[in-house]
């Protein structure tokens, strides 16, 4: 069985958080629910739920919306058609772009946790 992320922790996870009250934007994630079929998550004593395999639609979902800058519209007609699966060899396709873009992401996270850990310890050259 997989591991099931609560909303907060998923919108956390995707950096869906109000930069002034540093609250997480859940009303995303239920609006993207409404939107998309292939988001239906679990819900245990009215709480929800996501699998791996929803939140990876998600993270799909919140790069072509947010990044590629497309329309709900569009998005359904790729996340329904899983284009976003096909011509993993083309170097232009959205699958690349997208494990690309993903790829970055982590490498910069990866780089600050090595930066703060070289850091660590340090005197301050105050």
């Amino acid at each position: 069985m997989s591991k099931l992320i609560t909303i907060s922790d998923l919108s956390k996870l995707l950096n869906l958080i109000d930069p002034k009250t540093k609250k997480p934007k859940n009303h995303i994630l239920r609006y993207w629910e409404r939107e998309f079929k292939e988001i239906r998550p679990k819900k245990i004593k009215n709480r929800r739920y996501y699998t791996s395999r929803q939140i990876d639609i998600i993270k799909k979902i919140k790069f072509l919306l947010k990044n590629k800058g497309l329309t709900i519209n569009g998005v359904k007609k790729i996340i329904s058609s899983n284009r976003i699966k096909l011509d993993v060899y083309n170097t232009d396709s959205l699958k690349t772009k997208y494990d690309s873009f993903f790829l970055k992401e982590k490498s910069a996270s990866l780089l600050k946790k090595v930066n703060r850990l070289k850091n660590y310890g340090k005197k301050n050259p105050s």
